[in-house]
């Protein structure tokens, strides 16, 4: 993706990233083919246990072969409560467990290059770039493994690997439980598009009889909020849907925001799906908290100074009529909202002030 895609006035649409080209597939408006889908697939894996599926048998094909851990890759990217960067975790781990290489060096350098397709698969994704630098610390973060054998720093390379896999599906479940402090009864929550991590904030406080009501954006221009409008209506939860541009008409309803995000960059800000900076503003100025659910994983090594100061992701954008010729339409998927516009980050490390996240990072990099 060019840079300057975003400021070219020519009437021919930018590409779009292979997010949002496959974003579809898991985002759109609930159909009854995704419901049968997901229902399946909650069948197959009762409670939804971390290790039951991270034990899942691997694609026939060998992770090490070239293009065969995009392969694995996808085979975890469809499963419906997989995120995207999870599926690059488990299929990293996959290459150690399926690698032939008969040194350290060789090892870390196919894990290397694994790392790097996944990346350029789409290299707007931050949280799959960051999945793939985590993964890739934590796994060969210690010197002990150069003292070790062969044989025995791949067994605990694998180890760590599957380690980090559990953990990273386990991080939305940890959220919702440490999130339930925030939900009291009579309260009213404004949510912006589909995130899986406040559905299942919102599905666990249900699920513990809290009583509460969600205004939920509609999320345009690929009406995310109307999924997520769905599944919360058919979970028994009072739902409202809102035109994205009514919400600071409505914020005067709202007890408290919930996002969630794309990337948590060095800052303690974040970069989430458009719309999200503009509902941080008008909350902020109303005394609104704002609080965002984000998994570790998405803890990135970004400073962003600016909306223009990070990769460019675009998404397709339907009118429902014809554009005129010449007029340039802004695709831009997504917005940078500054760390003072948010009060709390809930993530599977804790609940932090966006001035700790900084910290975080050190150490999960060292």
């Amino acid at each position: 993706m060019e840079p300057d895609a975003a400021q070219n006035p020519s009437p021919v649409p930018p590409p779009i990233s292979a997010y949002y080209q496959t974003r579809a597939e898991h985002h759109a408006v609930v159909s009854s083919d995704w419901l049968a889908h997901a229902a399946a697939a909650a069948a197959a894996f009762p409670g939804a246990d971390a290790a039951d599926a991270a034990a899942q048998p691997p694609t026939p094909s060998s992770p090490g072969a070239a293009g065969g851990v995009i392969e694995e890759f996808n085979f975890w990217r469809r499963k419906p409560e997989a995120a995207e960067a999870v599926a690059a975790i488990m299929a990293l781990a996959a290459v150690i467990r399926s690698s032939r290489a008969t040194t350290m060096m060789e090892l870390e350098i196919e894990l290397k290059k694994a790392s790097d397709k996944l990346k350029s698969w789409d290299a707007t994704s931050i949280s799959l770039s960051a999945a793939c630098d985590l993964f890739m610390r934590f796994v060969t973060r210690t010197s002990h493994l150069e003292h070790e054998k062969f044989d025995a720093a791949k067994s605990r390379l694998i180890e760590r690997g599957e380690k980090f896999g559990e953990i990273s599906l386990k991080a939305r479940k940890t959220i919702a439980m440490l999130s339930q402090d925030f939900i009291y009864d009579g309260c009213t929550i404004l949510v912006h598009g589909y995130s899986r991590v406040v559905l299942e904030v919102l599905k666990l406080a249900a699920s513990n009889r809290k009583l509460f009501r969600v205004l939920c954006t509609e999320g345009r221009p690929d009406r995310t909020g109307l999924r997520m409008s769905n599944e919360l209506a058919a979970l028994g939860i009072p739902v409202k849907v809102l035109i994205d541009s009514a919400v600071a008409y409505s914020m005067d309803e709202v007890d408290m925001v919930f996002v969630g995000a794309d990337g948590v960059v060095e800052s303690g800000g974040i970069i989430n799906m458009m719309g999200t900076y503009q509902i941080a503003l008008v909350a902020h100025s109303m005394n609104k908290p704002v609080y965002v659910a984000a998994e570790s994983y998405k803890f990135a090594r970004l400073y962003p100074l600016d909306q223009k100061d990070m990769t460019p992701a675009h998404r397709p954008i339907d009118f429902g009529v014809p554009v005129p010729t010449g007029v340039e339409v802004e695709t831009s998927a997504r917005d940078y909202t500054p760390p003072q516009y948010l009060t709390l980050l809930l993530t599977d490390l804790g609940v932090l002030t966006p001035s700790v996240v900084s910290d975080e990072l050190i150490q999960l990099y060292l």
